[in-house]
């Protein structure tokens, strides 16, 4: 007999996943509602088909250690640094009148200070997948708001892989000993944490990339993604076995310390598709805990926790960038960003439960307001300039230009972001770095237009970087490589070497920016159509190319004039490319 239990958890999970993730997403929602959903439906709690839970919590502690490796990948002290000032003291005083409050509600709903400690920081955290995704969708990532929300964010997360740290320490076995005890326990947590990241900080950027430069060399994608996810994996589970901390932890050092290196990129576009796949299990696990009949039994509860997360928290994040002496507006938008939690309160809160100070009724309480937060939270954005309006009794602007002009950076720093901002409006994207890329990186930098060169060898991008020109080692082919180099806002892109789906590479540059003007380079005759139907400007072929420079050469020895080598290179040419 074959055990087909792992199987049919991952087809049934995954279909469910598809088809309600889709749903929620044409609904305009987050497709984490659908995740969540479809948990639900393939859970023990409603009829029909019923996933391996086990199975399913399995899985989702992979998903678990890829998303905290990817939060550590995506970390950037530098941008943290920026907002500061705001995002740090944002973050502390938001995180602990959250708790405070969740801790307030769970002991009104009769459970211990323990239990509602570990809820209330949950509630704390919201979720990195809504937040970005609904700044992207109301254009208001990259403004000031965007910044502020997005630093919050990662003191946060950083906060988030703390606590997974500490909450053994204070709820797991053996826990309940003198202060003494628990003093010299944190203590010893302290030392094996310290030493783990002195370990990985300082062996980590020497060791990864030597490794990482290797299985670059080999020219194999699949030996390149399957090192990362070994990367992530081993030095989470490394972390312990040998220093007895959270795999979570361990993940995040080791997403860190990829991020840091030349490889970051290419491990975000190609390696952490996989992590998503996880990620989207660990949602389905999730849901699987609700029963919904118990939306029934605590609306008090349900209620009280909804209005922390999308009134208090909001309301707090609101009144600390105002005290701060920013815009209303900004204001308005990092509160209303905040307003939902995900997938980091549910790890926070699995923890709790897995450590048995967490019931499952507070497991069904995060899974409901999960899930209406998250279905709130755009509809909250939309009201935003209404707000505003009445709050300060100005006139109804469009959202992205507010935005875009309150809060904007001033002196030194102004100007290096408007230079920075100019610099690429003028860049030509050059893909590949053979002959003709080295001639037409030459052309356009003695010409007042930056080049951009995407390439896959890290010798190259090593050496045009030391040369002082933008490069970026990354597969054209991914959406995160032409972002990385700027395709958004530049004005040219060039294929100038046979890049394999080269109309993907069209396909998602006319994607990021309609206005772009891209040319293209082919070998084939037989693909110009293609490329033109794809959106490409402008193709050369190999083969029509020679056959003109032949033409021009046959000629000239026959002893044409000018004019009918000209005339017979204009027919040749428009036989050739119409």
């Amino acid at each position: 007999m074959h055990d087909f239990g792992l199987i049919a958890t991952l087809a049934g999970g995954l279909s469910a996943a598809l088809v309600l993730g889709y749903l929620t997403q044409r609904l305009g929602l987050s497709p984490i509602v659908g995740y969540l959903l479809a948990g639900i439906l393939v859970g023990p709690h409603t009829p029909g088909f019923v996933a391996d839970t086990a199975m399913a919590e399995q899985l989702a502690e992979i998903g678990v250690i890829l998303l905290m490796f990817g939060v550590g990948l995506q970390f950037h002290l530098e941008e943290l640094l920026a907002v500061r000032r705001v995002a740090v003291p944002g973050a502390i005083v938001q995180s602990a009148v959250s708790t405070v409050l969740g801790m307030a509600v769970a002991h009104g709903a009769g459970w211990s200070w323990s239990a509602g400690l570990i809820f209330g920081i949950a509630l704390s955290v919201a979720s990195t997948v809504v937040l970005i995704r609904v700044l992207s969708d109301f254009r208001r990532l990259h403004t000031p708001a965007g910044h502020i929300a997005v630093g919050r964010l990662v003191v946060e997360d950083l906060f988030t892989v703390i606590v997974l740290v500490i909450l053994p320490l204070l709820f797991g076995a053996g826990a309940a000993g003198s202060g003494a005890s628990l003093a010299i326990s944190l203590a010893i947590t302290g030392l094996k944490v310290a030493t783990l990241v002195a370990f990985t900080l300082i062996v980590g950027p020497r060791a990864i990339p030597w490794v990482l430069d290797r299985v670059a060399a080999s020219g194999s994608r699949e030996l390149f993604t399957l090192t990362v996810l070994v990367l992530a994996v081993g030095i989470a589970l490394a972390s312990a076995e040998f220093f007895g901390v959270s795999m979570a932890l361990g993940a995040f050092l080791a997403g860190m310390v990829v991020g840091r290196s030349e490889y970051s990129l290419r491990a975000a576009s190609e390696a952490l598709p996989m992590r998503d796949a996880f990620a989207v299990l660990f949602f389905v696990s999730v849901g699987m805990l609700l029963d919904p009949r118990y939306l029934l039994q605590a609306p008090a509860l349900q209620t009280s926790t909804l209005a922390i997360v999308v009134l208090g928290k909001p309301l707090v994040a609101v009144a600390v960038v105002i005290l701060l002496g920013y815009p209303l507006s900004v204001a308005l938008t990092v509160g209303a960003a905040l307003g939902q939690i995900g997938e980091f309160s549910f790890i926070v809160a699995a923890l709790g439960r897995d450590l048995g100070v967490l019931s499952i009724e507070a497991m069904n309480t995060m899974v409901a307001v999960s899930i209406v937060s998250i279905v709130l939270n755009p509809l909250i954005f939309r009201t935003l300039p209404l707000v505003q309006r009445l709050a300060s009794g100005s006139r109804l602007a469009g959202a992205p230009d507010v935005q875009a002009t309150s809060a904007l950076p001033t002196g030194e720093h102004a100007k290096a972001s408007f230079a920075s901002r100019d610099r690429l409006t003028h860049r030509a994207i050059v893909i590949g770095y053979g002959p003709t890329g080295r001639t037409l990186t030459r052309l356009l930098d003695a010409n007042g237009l930056e080049p951009c060169v995407i390439e896959m060898n890290i010798e190259t991008v090593r050496g045009l970087r030391e040369q002082g020109i933008c490069a970026v080692y990354g597969d054209a082919t991914l959406r995160q490589t032409l972002e990385a180099a700027g395709a958004p806002t530049a004005r040219s892109l060039i294929l100038t070497a046979d890049v394999d789906n080269a109309r993907e590479v069209i396909r998602l540059a006319r994607e990021l920016n309609p206005r772009l003007q891209v040319l293209a380079r082919t070998a084939y005759l037989r693909d110009l159509d293609s490329l033109k139907t794809a959106g490409a400007d402008l193709v050369f072929s190999g083969e029509g190319e020679v056959a003109l420079a032949l033409t021009a050469a046959i000629l000239h020895r026959l002893g044409a004039t000018p004019e009918q080598m000209d005339r017979e290179r204009e027919r040749v040419h428009q036989e050739l490319f119409g």
